[in-house]
């Protein structure tokens, strides 16, 4: 069902089931999106992805998704960030990946930065990439990056939990955000 002006997002939450802290049941969190008045809300693996129609712009519905979310479930609500990226949007990242990531997967784990209110080239400025183990790549709404499976260990890129950004991102592996997109794809209307 067609609604008018409705938009077909992916919202991806930071800080939801890291660690085993801040669980939130996945059939719930759709439910408090469909109560929100959202609609075709599908919740993918339990990490804080939902795709979903509405009206609102990215931003009006990143702050609804924020309020909504300590008022339903008993979160530490400080380190919970939401970001809507708009379907075409979130098709132009995953578009603009550079040749080839994602292809090498016995070798090295592929991870997209989605940003919140920030820009891709302050981010750059604070990921500290260790040559020879990561590599980066700068996109306009996302910065990409893999790290050698080997020598994992010794990858620069966890330090970014220790960095002022970290407050302003969150990160998903590639498989997760090119099936969001399947997702969005399957589910637009």
């Amino acid at each position: 069902m067609e609604g008018g002006g409705m938009n077909s997002y992916v919202i991806l939450m930071r800080g939801i089931n890291v660690g085993g802290k801040n669980k939130i049941p996945m059939a719930e969190l759709k439910l408090h999106h469909e109560e929100l008045g959202f609609e075709s809300v599908v919740t993918y693996i339990q990490s804080g992805n939902v795709v979903l129609r509405s009206d609102l712009d990215a931003e009006a519905l990143s702050a609804k998704i924020e309020d909504m979310l300590p008022k339903k479930f008993t979160l530490n609500s400080s380190i919970i960030r939401v970001v809507a990226l708009e379907y075409e949007t979130f098709k132009k990242i995953v578009m603009q990946a550079p040749k080839e990531f994602g292809e090498d997967i016995a070798n090295y784990r592929y991870n997209v930065i989605f940003l919140m209110n920030f820009s891709t080239t302050k981010a750059m400025e604070q990921i500290d990439a260790r040559q020879g183990v990561d590599e980066v790549w700068q996109g306009d709404k996302a910065i990409y990056y893999r790290n050698s499976i080997p020598n994992a260990s010794k990858s620069h890129l966890s330090k970014i939990t220790q960095q002022p950004i970290y407050q302003f991102i969150t990160i998903r592996n590639w498989n997760t955000t090119t099936k969001l997109l399947q997702l969005l794809e399957e589910h637009k209307i």
